[in-house]
């Protein structure tokens, strides 16, 4: 599939549990992990209008930022190697004895990886930090961690109108894990009332980050931010979460990961099933792809 071109819509496939009828809500599931075999769920439609950017503006490398388990870098290093495009990737962290598998694959797509201290890390949004960088590697494009930018909000909102054409009453609710935020504010940014599940200990940070990325949409819908399904913390999970990934599985045939997507579908069956939305509710449930995140076992 070519980046650049629009993608065809991906399944929306309805679930169907007990569960769900003892409360009287429709689940529907986004498919966007088919949406590419690389570049997967919300990382392609972050990255489509900030790719065009890049093209558009002549540069031939790209540096971004993430962690040793990153669904942004292993997509932007996907992206890029299809692209013909040199790519950087920032690592928190000092470099470890064994990379993880996520950023073996970097490597093996070409991004050249820069491992930093956790304190370096922390100055990725400093002007002062990203202008040496800049000039140390020679002018690349600098895209943020995760791809969150004003860029990033268009190709998510496409999600919305894919799902308005797909059912016959627009949902009432949408379901995203969040990381930094980007892909539950391209959601807003298309009207929709998003129920975010942060995969960060103390996410509620992420409030006025997402609040900060809306503030010049034509329309934003309402959030509902929930911080208490991260199970310790990014890329932290247990037992019980890992059970409901595999039940999850066997039972409806789609495979989740441990650092988003299972948090977030296990916080959205919790919250169902504690009568959280009303009767009527008809749920659309983002799959946001990333399921290298498995590879990390």
């Amino acid at each position: 599939m070519d980046l650049l071109l629009p993608s065809p819509p991906t399944p929306l496939q309805e679930l169907h549990d007990q569960l769900f009828e003892k409360a009287a809500v429709r689940l529907f599931v986004k498919r966007d992990d088919l949406i590419h075999p690389e570049v997967s769920g919300n990382k392609w439609r972050k990255l489509k209008y900030v790719l065009q950017d890049v093209l558009a503006c002549k540069k031939d490398t790209v540096l971004t930022f993430g962690g040793a388990y990153s669904n942004h870098l292993y997509a932007l290093a996907a992206a890029g190697k299809e692209l013909g495009l040199k790519t950087i990737g920032v690592v928190r962290g000092e470099k470890p004895a064994q990379e993880s598998a996520t950023l073996q694959f970097c490597r093996q797509k070409g991004m050249r990886l820069h491992f930093v201290s956790r304190e370096e890390y922390r100055l990725r949004d400093s002007a002062e930090y990203l202008s040496a960088l800049e000039s140390r590697f020679g002018s690349p494009y600098i895209i943020p961690e995760g791809g969150t930018t004003t860029l990033a909000l268009p190709g998510v909102a496409e999600l919305v109108a894919e799902v308005e054409v797909q059912l016959p009453t627009s949902p009432v609710y949408y379901g995203v894990a969040a990381g930094t935020g980007g892909t539950t504010a391209g959601l807003l940014s298309a009207g929709a009332n998003v129920v975010a599940f942060s995969a960060l200990k103390g996410g509620d940070f992420l409030k006025a980050d997402i609040m900060d990325l809306t503030r010049e949409t034509a329309k934003t819908g309402t959030l509902d931010l929930q911080t208490g399904y991260h199970f310790g913390g990014y890329a932290k999970y247990n037992a019980e979460l890992l059970d409901f990934i595999v039940d999850f599985k066997t039972r409806f045939g789609i495979q989740l990961e441990q650092l988003y997507t299972g948090k977030m579908f296990y916080g959205l069956f919790d919250m169902i099933g504690k009568g959280h939305f009303p009767e009527g509710s008809t749920i659309v449930a983002v799959h946001t792809g990333g399921l290298q995140g498995l590879l990390r076992n």
